[in-house]
C-alpha cells in the first residue's frame, strides 16, 4: 500500500486534538519550499546539503555518468514538464508497434511496465488489505475446532502464525480501536459539500489551502467551510495540497476503511485476477500487464519521481537531487496492499533493464509470497543493484513489527547487504504540534532502520504539471535513492555495500535529541532509532565515496537477463 499522509482519520474521528491556527502564517513559521535539499550550517535546515555536494565534484573535477534508478510504484505522470526528459526510454523497444522487439516478454516496455494492467489495456487501481486475502485464503484449512496446531507442517506453522495474525486485524480482538467507515462517509461529505461552497467563493474549481487562507468570504457558510478546512488542512501540515488532491486522498481512505469493515464478513474482491488474468500462484507465469506506466491514480509515483530526479535549474517547480538519472517506472502498488509476485517480478525487471538503484515506496504487514521477493532481491544483491525501501508510517518499531519486503529472508538467518530501510526526518517547524527532527509518523527501529531522512512537508511533482507538499516515509526513501543515485553518478563504480557505507557512516545527527515516533514523552537520541544516529547527507557522503577504492568489479556492473 502507498505510505500515506498520516493524522487525517484521527483527526476527523475526535482521536487527536486539532488546535486551530491563526490564518496566515508567518514566514518565521513556515518551512521553505524544497528544504530538503537545503544545508544544516548555510540554511538552518537539516536538508541533504544538495548544492554542498554538487560543489565538491565540481571541485575535485568528476565526471558525471548518467544513472538508471527504477521506482516500484503507483505509476507517473510521463508527460509532466518537470520529468518527461528524465524518464527511461529502453532503447531496443521500438515505441508502438505491438512488437516485443528486444526480447524480454514485455511488448512495447519504453518507460517501465505496469504489473497490475491487463492485456485488454484495463489497470487496476483499487485492492484489498493483505491481511484480508491471508484471512479468508486460510480460513477454512484453520478455523476449525481442536486443530492441533503440533502436527503442522513448517510451513503450515508459519502459515497458522500469518494467519493468526491476518484474522485479529480483520476480525479485532476488542482491544483495538477500529475507525467507523459511516462516520468517515458523512465526513467526507461533508467536506465535499464545503468544497462545493468555496469553490463559488473563489469563481474557479481548484485552489490549496494557502490561497484559502488568504480568501475574503462573504457569507456565513463560506466562512464556516473556511474555517473547518483549514483547520484540517493546518493541523495535517498540508496548506500547499489542491482542494482535488486532498479530497481524492480522502475518498480513497474511506474507501479503504470501508474495504476494512466488509472483510469482517465477506471475502475480499479479487480486483487483481479480473483485469490481469495471470495465475497468481504460479511464479513462472510471468509476462502479464501492460506497458500503460501512466495508468490509475499516478500521484504518489509522480511525487516520488520528482524527489529523486526533476529537472534540476529549468526554473519549473522544484529541482530533484540527482541531476543525471533516468527513471524507470514499474507499476506495481495499487490503492491497497500490492502483491508479492508484482512485487518480485517489478525487481527482477528493473535488474534486469539495467537499474543500479530501485526505489520502493510501499509495506504491508504480511506477505504470503515471501520467499519469491527474497529470490529476487538476492538476484538483485547478486548484480549488484542497491534496493532502497520506506519504512513505513505507523509510528512503530519495526524491529519487532512486520514491515515488508524487507532484507531479512524467510525460514533463514541470511540478511540482504544491497538493502537500505529509510525513515523519516523532520523539522521543528514542519509538525508545530509534535516539534522534533523525527516525523510523528514514521517507523523507527535500532537494528532494521538504517537512516532516517527528510519526510515531511516535501514540495514535488504531482500530474497535470502540478507540485504539491506531501509527507511520509514514502517521500523519506527517494530523498535517500537521490543521494544513492548522487554517489553512483560520480562514483560509478561504487557496490550496493559501498553506496550504503557510505550514507549511513555520513549521517549527520541532529543537533538535539528527538522525539519517538507516535510520543510526546519518549525523547531520546536518534541513534536508539536507528543503524547511523543520523539525517542523510548528500555531501558529507560524497566526501567518504571520494576515500573508497572504487575500482570497477565485471560481476557487480553488468546486469544480464535471467
Amino acid at each position: 500500500m502507498n505510505c500515506r499522509l498520516k493524522g487525517w482519520l484521527q483527526v476527523m474521528l475526535g482521536l487527536l486534538p486539532v488546535t486551530m491556527f491563526a490564518q496566515g502564517t508567518s514566514a518565521k513559521t513556515e518551512l521553505p519550499k524544497g528544504w530538503h535539499l537545503l544545508d544544516k550550517d548555510k540554511d538552518g535546515y537539516y536538508g541533504v546539503s544538495a548544492s554542498k555536494a554538487y560543489e565538491f565534484a565540481i571541485g575535485k573535477k568528476l565526471k558525471s555518468h548518467t544513472v538508471l534508478v527504477a521506482v516500484i510504484d503507483s505509476g507517473v505522470d510521463t508527460l509532466h514538464e518537470d520529468l518527461k526528459d528524465i524518464l527511461w526510454t529502453n532503447p531496443k523497444e521500438i515505441p508502438g508497434n505491438g512488437i516485443d522487439d528486444d526480447h524480454n516478454g514485455y511488448v512495447d516496455d519504453i518507460h517501465g511496465w505496469n504489473f497490475i494492467g491487463g492485456k485488454d489495456g484495463r489497470d487496476v487501481k483499487d485492492d484489498s488489505q493483505e491481511e484480508a486475502r491471508v484471512y479468508y485464503m486460510f480460513k477454512a484449512k484453520f478455523d476449525v475446532p481442536d486443530l492441533d496446531t503440533t502436527a503442522l507442517s513448517v510451513d503450515d506453522k508459519d502459515n497458522y502464525r500469518m494467519w493468526v495474525k491476518a484474522r485479529k486485524t480483520v476480525m479485532g480482538d476488542g482491544s483495538d480501536q477500529l475507525n467507523d467507515p459511516v462516520m468517515m462517509e458523512n465526513a467526507l461529505n461533508a467536506f465535499i459539500k464545503g468544497d462545493s461552497i468555496l469553490r463559488v467563493a473563489f469563481g474557479k474549481s481548484e485552489y490549496t489551502g494557502n490561497e484559502l487562507d488568504t480568501l475574503q468570504t462573504k457569507t456565513i457558510e463560506a466562512r464556516r467551510a473556511k474555517a473547518v478546512f483549514l483547520q484540517f488542512f493546518n493541523a495535517n501540515n498540508i496548506m500547499d495540497m489542491s482542494n482535488k488532491s486532498f479530497l481524492s486522498e480522502f475518498k480513497e481512505e474511506v474507501e479503504m476503511e470501508e474495504k476494512k469493515a466488509s472483510a469482517r464478513t465477506n471475502p475480499p474482491k479479487d480486483y487483481r485476477h479480473e483485469i490481469v488474468q495471470d495465475n497468481e500462484l504460479d511464479f513462472s507465469d510471468r509476462y502479464y500487464g501492460n506497458n500503460d506506466v501512466m495508468a490509475g491514480e499516478p500521484t504518489h509515483g509522480t511525487h516520488v519521481t520528482g524527489i529523486i530526479g526533476a529537472e534540476r535549474g529549468n526554473g519549473k517547480g522544484m529541482d530533484g537531487i540527482a541531476d543525471n538519472v533516468r527513471v524507470m517506472m514499474i507499476r506495481a502498488v495499487p490503492n491497497g496492499d500490492e502483491h508479492d509476485k508484482d512485487i518480485a517480478l517489478a525487481i527482477r525487471y528493473a535488474v534486469d533493464n539495467g537499474a543500479r538503484v530501485v526505489n520502493m515506496s510501499f509495506g504491508k504487514n504480511l506477505s504470503p509470497e515471501k520467499t519469491w521477493v527474497d529470490s529476487a532481491v538476492k538476484y538483485a544483491e547478486s548484480k549488484g543493484v542497491l534496493l532502497i525501501h520506506a519504512a513505513g508510517n505507523d509510528a512503530a518499531d519495526v524491529d519487532t513489527a512486520d514491515n515488508f519486503p524487507n532484507p531479512n529472508f524467510r525460514h533463514s538467518t541470511y540478511t540482504a547487504a544491497n538493502w537500505i530501510t529509510v525513515g523519516a526526518s523532520s523539522d521543528p517547524l514542519a509538525e508545530p504540534g509534535f516539534s522534533s527532527y523525527t516525523a510523528s509518523f514514521s517507523n523507527y527501529g535500532k537494528k532494521e532502520v538504517d537512516v532516517f531522512a527528510p519526510g515531511t512537508r516535501i514540495y514535488s511533482t504531482v500530474p497535470g504539471n502540478k507540485y504539491e507538499n506531501l509527507q511520509g516515509t514514502s517521500m523519506a526513501c527517494p530523498v535517500v535513492t537521490g543521494v544513492a543515485a548522487l554517489l553512483l553518478e560520480f562514483y560509478p563504480n561504487l557496490t550496493p555495500q559501498q553506496v550504503k557505507y557510505c550514507l549511513v557512516k555520513s549521517a549527520v545527527p541532529p543537533p538535539a535529541k528527538v522525539k519517538t515516533p507516535g510520543s510526546e514523552d519518549h525523547i531520546v537520541s536518534l541513534s536508539d532509532l536507528s543503524v547511523s544516529g543520523g539525517i542523510v547527507n548528500a555531501y558529507e557522503a560524497m566526501k567518504i565515496a571520494s576515500t573508497l577504492n572504487t575500482s570497477p568489479k565485471k560481476s557487480t556492473l553488468q546486469n544480464t537477463n535471467n
